[in-house]
């Protein structure tokens, strides 16, 4: 009797453990996540592929002394791009740039694809490389595809002002 149930609690506990972690953006009209924070989120996530960037390079001078601190920096510049290109398909994709827009506005809805589509391709960049010019142009496309979700007339509207890896403070 007491083999029986710890195995039975044994199995729950692997079950529990192994089952998949929710993703943050459902799928369901939950109405939970505002388009705001979203891009809050993903800014936050260029700014940590950036200063990723910066580290790796700078702990790459003397890789040998350096290899858990540069591993650790790797995985979380990876990290942090897959949840820019994850949020660009479970949420823009997937729930908030909608079919219909294509028939009422072909050309917004056009532009937004293709950033999407753009932002998608520099993020795997930032995870192939430590350029950080990908992480500039990544930083640069979101910007792009926020304003014109936003639905402002120029690529260029108004961004408030958000500040870098580097401590620089600006807005585009």
């Amino acid at each position: 009797m007491m083999k029986k149930t710890v195995f039975a609690l044994s199995s729950a506990l692997l079950s529990v453990a192994a089952a998949p972690l929710a993703s943050a953006h459902c799928q369901i009209p939950c109405g939970i996540y505002a388009d705001d924070n979203v891009f809050v989120t993903m800014h936050k996530d260029q700014e940590t592929i950036e200063k990723a960037m910066n580290q790796i390079n700078e702990l790459s001078k003397d890789a040998g002394k350096n290899a858990n601190q540069l591993t650790r920096w790797v995985n979380n510049k990876e990290q942090h791009a897959q949840n820019i290109q994850d949020t660009v398909a479970k949420y823009f994709l997937a729930q908030r740039v909608k079919l219909d827009e294509a028939e009422k506005d072909a050309a917004t809805y056009t532009k937004k694809l293709t950033l999407l589509h753009k932002i998608t391709v520099l993020a795997m960049k930032c995870k192939q490389t430590t350029d950080l010019e990908n992480a500039k142009k990544l930083h640069a496309a979101l910007d792009e595809f926020q304003a014109v979700y936003a639905g402002k007339a120029s690529a260029k509207a108004e961004v408030k002002p958000h500040t870098h890896a580097d401590g620089t403070t600006h807005s585009h």
